[in-house]
């Protein structure tokens, strides 16, 4: 069982008292456990993982496989989302105005770079490392439902796009956005 909170960033809900004490650096996601909070994506996929799932979905039975997908996420995490950050949060890198819509213009190119590399070099198979679905596909699932609002043209990304529609079929992602729309 869970309880998902969603924050309105428009409302800058994340620099509130209420979730600075959850998560001090004001960004999501964050998880609260009967251990203590995790913060930052790769984590908090690892623990739901191997909490409540399978050695399978982070590759368990073989430390290769572990840390190729620890690489795959830690990508998406350093360098993919990063390169969107740039269109909503650019005043994390700087406060002059054209800078800032310098950074916006160079989000389609700055996106479709990087989602060329994994759609070209890192995607194996219907999922991110082959026939295995792993912790790595709900993070790409997520990075690829912004692509079109980042400027790419989704339309020369199919094996993205094939492995995006894969993922809405999953009745536990339907399940999931139900709770979030």
């Amino acid at each position: 069982d869970y309880e998902l909170s969603v924050l309105d960033f428009s409302r800058n809900e994340q620099k509130e008292a209420a979730y600075q004490a959850v998560n001090p650096k004001g960004r999501v996601p964050a998880l609260i456990t009967e251990s203590g909070i995790l913060t930052e994506t790769p984590a908090i996929l690892l623990y739901i993982a191997q909490r409540f799932g399978s050695d399978s979905l982070v590759g368990a039975h073989d430390p290769f496989i572990f840390a190729k997908i620890q690489e795959f996420n830690s990508y998406l995490a350093s360098t993919v989302h990063v390169a969107h950050a740039h269109r909503m949060r650019g005043t994390r890198w700087t406060d002059d105005p054209h800078a800032l819509e310098a950074l916006k213009k160079k989000i389609p190119e700055s996106m479709t770079a990087v989602m060329r590399l994994i759609e070209d070099d890192f995607l194996k198979g219907p999922w991110v490392h082959g026939e295995a679905y792993t912790i790595c596909d709900p993070y790409l699932f997520t990075i690829c439902s912004w692509l079109e609002s980042d400027g790419v043209d989704v339309a020369t990304l199919p094996r993205l796009m094939a492995h995006y529609q894969s993922m809405l079929d999953r009745p536990a992602t339907q399940a999931a956005l139900k709770q979030i729309s």
